[in-house]
């Protein structure tokens, strides 16, 4: 009997880099990459030697020194003593403020026009098709620059509400007013409060801790009360109710620790020629908000449109016959199946509402744009410095977005069996 051994490699010789199809792509690989450094090291070194030709050294000292400018719109303590540093992440926070603020509503819009659009009725589907039509074919800049000029033009000023006639009135029960230097708004107050936790010039309220932990904790026991279910339901075939106990482990932590520590909204009153006790939200942020918010909301609705109409239309008929109603089964049966496809564009529209808020330079919102690569950069002259801080910053933000997207999507893709 023969055996057969099978063929034997060849031994491996310095041409098999070339002509042997199993080493050719890794030196390819190889070659570009080397390539690609090189070319970075260059431009590196070139922009280094210009530099020191204009007298200048790659430093980012100027972090550490006073700024000597001010912010109007703060999360955190900031005053013109302080570094550019901090400047640039006061900066930063605004970004991010803007930034979640803008994605939150333009999500919640999207969804909205994007169902509408599908809507039977003609007139609906119609508006909301201007709507998109005519936000996504005009660009961003001039939309902010139009939201700007009807905070401007239009919104009273403060001393318009004062007076037992005033001239204009507050809208959301009393709670809001909008004027034509910023939008006062009802704080949140306690008659009960439990201090803060002290974090240098900072500071955390021990409620916001308290909250934030209740939340986390109702969210793990969501989670354990769901795999309980479902191990019911895999072992008797019926799943039980439990959308009353998840409701109770959100609502009752929450709704107790309000009743504990007083929480209530203290609206604005008109004090002088400012409002006064509410908060004050520059129109800057509002008007940047406000058209972040449309422009994009117009490609989350394209978004969901497609997301839903790749759904088969036998769904839909399906859950017609089991006796659904039409909301019912756009909530339960088309919208999850649809968000395998709506879920990797809408990281997309994040990324560009986040890059997109840069352009609050035009309506002198001071976001890191405005901070880090506007005023810190023309007072240091640290122009190099500044534009590679942003780019990674702006980076960072990007990658995170993706990660955290990238995840979700993986929830609710499709499972095969």
């Amino acid at each position: 009997m023969v055996t057969y051994t099978g063929a034997v490699d060849p031994p491996f010789r310095l041409s098999m880099l070339i002509y042997d199809r199993r080493y050719r792509s890794l030196t390819l690989q190889a070659i570009v990459f080397i390539l690609v450094m090189l070319a970075a090291s260059w431009i590196i070194d070139n922009t280094l030697k210009n530099l020191a030709d204009l007298g200048k050294t790659l430093s980012f000292d100027f972090l550490f020194r006073r700024a000597g400018y001010d912010i109007p719109q703060q999360l955190i303590p900031y005053n013109s003593d302080d570094t550019h540093l901090r400047a640039a992440v006061v900066g930063l926070l605004n970004t991010l403020l803007v930034s979640v603020l803008g994605c939150i509503a333009a999500t919640v819009l999207g969804v909205v026009a994007g169902v509408l659009r599908l809507s039977s009725n003609w007139l609906i589907a119609r508006l909301m098709t201007v709507y998109v039509e005519v936000f996504r074919n005009i660009p961003l800049l001039l939309w902010i620059l139009v939201c700007l000029a009807l905070f401007t033009e239009i919104m009273p000023p403060p001393n318009a509400y004062r007076g037992e006639n005033p001239a204009a009135g507050m809208i959301l029960f009393d709670m809001v007013a909008p004027t034509n230097r910023y939008t006062a708004i009802p704080s949140i107050g306690m008659t009960n409060p439990p201090g803060t936790l002290a974090l240098g010039r900072e500071g955390i309220s021990w409620a916001f801790i308290a909250f934030a932990v209740v939340i986390a904790a109702a969210l793990a026991g969501r989670r354990l009360l769901r795999s309980w279910a479902r191990r019911v339901q895999d072992q008797t075939g019926k799943r039980p109710t439990t959308w009353w106990i998840s409701l109770a482990m959100f609502a009752l932590p929450v709704l107790l620790l309000t009743w504990y520590f007083g929480l209530h909204l203290i609206p604005p009153v008109l004090r002088g020629f400012n409002f006064a006790d509410g908060i004050n939200l520059d129109n800057a942020l509002v008007v940047l908000w406000l058209a972040l918010t449309l422009y994009t909301g117009a490609f989350i609705a394209e978004i969901v449109r497609a997301g839903i109409l790749a759904v088969s239309r036998g769904q839909s008929e399906a859950a017609f016959a089991l006796g659904l109603r039409p909301r019912r089964t756009m909530s339960l049966v088309i919208l999850p199946q649809a968000l395998r496809v709506i879920v990797p564009p809408l990281i997309s529209q994040y990324l560009n509402l986040t890059k997109n808020s840069s352009l609050a330079i035009a309506v002198g919102y001071m976001d890191l744009r405005g901070t880090l690569g506007g005023t810190t950069l023309n007072q240091t002259g640290r122009e190099m410095e500044a534009m590679v801080l942003m780019m990674a910053v702006y980076l960072a933000l990007s990658l995170i977005i993706s990660a955290g997207m990238n995840i979700f999507n993986v929830r609710v893709r499709l499972k095969e069996r």
